[in-house]
């Protein structure tokens, strides 16, 4: 009994150690799809080597195959590293930095992109600073692409000269290359902090992309504000200089913000909420960041992606994604 128990411990470690594995293999070995899918295949036939081995009763042999298979594998994915030096896609080809002098902020590589499609845009990186003494709102944007219960989450900062800055965490794709939940899980992906206009980093995910998109005035003092915005500014300056590879659920683009929430407030509570970031501004609610209204009051208040795409040319994109929020009623 003890034995049956053992080798079938030994066998469900292999079997999952070995969909990691060839996963692992599938999304990093750098080489053509009838290459990979032959190293796969060998990784699964020497694991049913090693199973058989065990179970016929050559137990340390069976152990010891997949033991040394594993640790070669490790080795290899322990010398992995992100860098900065790949053909990035034109919209990820620079991270936003900062400088600070005392209330000024100079953001350099501030992305103001014109997009008419996926493939046609204009490109355009500027270097703008701001007065953080004039920092007057912060806004939340979730942005729904159609994966159930997952939207990627934007922060805008607003002055009181009118203007709008809004970072976003994104995957840093190269080119050709699309996003995949999984392959986040295995290096695929470095990390980005971009600072860019709200034309477009929220414009492009409406009006291109066509996700639904909701925006939220968010409570906290003009101190709070302050000490978001240069986290940003200081995250963005460490990837900047040490590069840092996304994970799909321990950095990306919800988990880096509530990091650096979390060294501004007290007590923020860990929640199921923070992996299903659809549901993000139930969280925030409940922690005390939004309007006292219901929440599905300041969600459809909140959406906004029809006023998006009906805006007319007259009219300022930010002022109109803002109509009829909770929080910004006669401020606009």
């Amino acid at each position: 009994m003890l034995r049956m128990i053992v080798l079938s411990i030994f066998t469900l470690v292999v079997v999952l150690s070995s969909v990691w594995s060839v996963l692992a293999l599938w999304f990093q070995l750098p080489w053509p799809t009838p290459a990979r899918i032959a190293v796969a295949g060998c990784w699964i036939l020497l694991a049913l080597a090693s199973l058989w081995l065990a179970w016929s009763g050559r137990h340390w042999s069976g152990a010891g195959t997949y033991v040394l298979m594993f640790a070669v594998l490790m080795l290899w994915w322990g010398r992995l590293e992100p860098s900065h030096q790949r053909q990035w896609a034109d919209d990820l080809a620079h991270i936003t930095t900062g400088t600070v002098e005392g209330d000024q902020v100079t953001l350099e590589h501030v992305r103001n992109f014109t997009w008419r499609s996926r493939d046609d845009y204009d490109e355009l990186w500027e270097t703008r600073s701001y007065d953080l003494s004039r920092l007057r709102s912060v806004d939340l944007i979730t942005s729904e692409w159609g994966m159930p219960g997952i939207a990627h989450v934007l922060v805008s900062f607003g002055f009181d000269t009118g203007e709008f800055i809004t970072f976003t965490v994104e995957i840093r794709r190269e080119r050709n290359e699309s996003f995949s939940a999984i392959g986040g899980f295995f290096k695929q992906f470095e990390l980005a902090v971009l600072a860019t206009d709200e034309n477009d980093a929220v414009r492009v995910r409406t009006n291109v992309r066509e996700e639904q998109a909701h925006i939220y005035r968010v409570s906290m003092p003009e101190s709070a504000m302050r000490d978001l915005f240069m986290a940003y500014v200081n995250e963005a300056n460490q990837l900047a200089s040490e590069a840092r590879f996304y994970h799909t659920v321990t950095a990306n683009c919800t988990i880096i913000v509530y990091n650096m929430m979390r060294r501004i407030v007290d007590g923020l509570p860990l929640d199921h909420r923070l992996l299903l970031s659809a549901r993000l501004p139930s969280y925030v609610k409940d922690v005390g960041g939004l309007q006292d209204s219901p929440l599905e009051e300041l969600k459809e208040r909140g959406r906004f992606s029809e006023r998006a795409r009906n805006i007319d040319q007259a009219e300022e994109f930010s002022e109109v994604i803002r109509r009829g929020v909770p929080g910004w009623e006669g401020k606009l």
